[in-house]
Parts: structure tokens; sequence; C-alpha cells
């Protein structure tokens, strides 16, 4: 397993940037804009990371700027720590028969979601490609909210 990244949401995306990179001085090494979702991923690394970053070989924090406004409570702006595993679907075995609940079954081979015990959510990415979907995730409902 290997650490990626920590998502925040942010209602102000001219003032996020301007507190992360102008103000705390880290770089922003790509940008996703999806225009169908309606949000905007910025990631940023510290700037000794930058480089690493940029080839994804270093953990960054992801900027999550969604279009339509929302406001965010209970800590719904804090979105998610996320790890790379070599297969989510063994790995979502193995955590389901430890008891783990899947809140987001890897359906789509590529990626799930579950929660810490005190409800810190935790994204779960297919390291390289997407595998083939199998049972029991293929079918498998979400439970709860990630």
């Amino acid at each position: 397993m290997r650490y990626l990244h920590t998502m925040i949401r942010v209602g102000d995306l001219d003032a996020a940037l301007d507190f992360f990179v102008n103000k705390l001085g880290m770089v922003e090494t790509r940008r996703m804009e999806n225009e169908k979702g309606r949000f905007t991923l910025i990631f940023l690394a510290a700037p000794g990371d930058a480089a690493q970053a940029s080839a994804s070989a270093a953990p960054v924090v992801e900027l999550t700027y969604n279009w339509d406004p929302e406001t965010y409570t209970g800590g719904r702006n804090f979105g998610h720590l996320a790890y790379e595993v070599d297969d989510i679907n063994a790995f979502c075995d193995k955590l389901s028969q430890a008891g783990v609940t899947i809140n987001r079954p890897p359906r789509d081979g590529r990626m799930a979601f579950i929660r810490s015990p005190d409800g810190i959510s935790i994204e779960l990415l297919q390291k390289g490609g997407a595998l083939p979907a199998r049972e029991p995730w293929a079918s498998a409902p979400n439970i709860g909210s990630w």
C-alpha cells in the first residue's frame, strides 16, 4: 500500500490557492477540470516533493472545488485519505473478512471507500489500470456514506 493524497473541499478556489500556494509555498503539480461532474481538482505538493509529485511518486493535497455552491458541515470539507493498493479486489476481500464495511465497493475494479472507526473516509485506488469487475463486488450496493 502507498499513501497518495489527502482531499479537502474548498468553497473559494482563489482564496484556497492564495493560502496554499502564495502563503504556504505549495506547488501546483496538476489540475483536472470535469465539466460533466462540475468540479475542479488541483493537486499541490510541498516544494521539496514537487518533482516527485508530478510523476505521482509523492503524496499531495487534493483541493476539490465543486462549481455549484455547497455549505460543508460536519467536517464534510475534509474529504478523505487515499491509498494505492496492488489488488483492490483482494484488499477489499481481506478487509471485509476482518469485519470492515466496504461503503463503496470496487464495482469498477478501480476504486473503493471504507471508513475508519472514527468515521474518516478512506479511498482505495487500484495501482495501474482497473482490474476486471468481479463478484461479490461487481453487484454490491453502496453501504452508508463515504
